[in-house]
């Protein structure tokens, strides 16, 4: 909500739209082609885990650190694709439990449920005049805090299973 509360509402709706897709091309592209991505890169689970964790620890790290009046403003034209629909909807974290899941529970039940959370990240996303009316600045700005400490634990909790499982070998 905080990357796009100075965007007008047409406008806005363009970038949800954007971003939705992304993620869901992303997501299913991965899906059919990440394990073989990995397998040609020599690339692990575990070593897409703590790289995709070392970056969300990046991006959480500068919202929690950076001043309002010193972040750069990120281009309307490229915000549903960057950082909305790829790392923030479809980032690390997703594809790796994605690629988990179509091992455990077959690729039908993974595409159904990577779906549906889309179309609720979606829904969400258009909520979001309502949710900014209601909250108001200081009470989006501290949600964003809050889901910022979230992305942080979310890394911290990637990289330490990836060198985990680095170090089980």
């Amino acid at each position: 909500i905080s990357l796009t509360e100075e965007i007008e509402g047409k406008q806005r709706r363009r970038i949800i739209c954007k971003s939705i897709l992304t993620a869901a091309l992303i997501a299913i592209s991965f899906i059919f082609i990440g394990k073989g991505i990995f397998s040609l890169l020599g690339i692990t689970m575990a070593d897409f885990m703590v790289a995709g964790g070392i970056l969300l620890l990046g991006m959480a790290l500068m919202d929690l650190l950076t001043p309002e009046k010193t972040r750069k403003t990120i281009e309307p034209q490229t915000l549903g694709v960057v950082p909305l629909g790829t790392p923030l909807i479809a980032g690390p974290a997703v594809l790796t439990t994605l690629l988990m899941l179509v091992d455990v529970y077959g690729l039908f039940p993974t595409l159904s449920a990577l779906l549906i959370n889309i179309l609720l990240a979606g829904l969400i996303f258009s909520t979001a005049d309502y949710l900014m009316h209601l909250l108001g600045k200081t009470g989006l700005k501290a949600i964003s805090k809050v889901t910022s400490i979230l992305l942080a634990a979310i890394a911290v909790m990637l990289i330490r299973r990836g060198l985990l499982q680095i170090i089980k070998g």
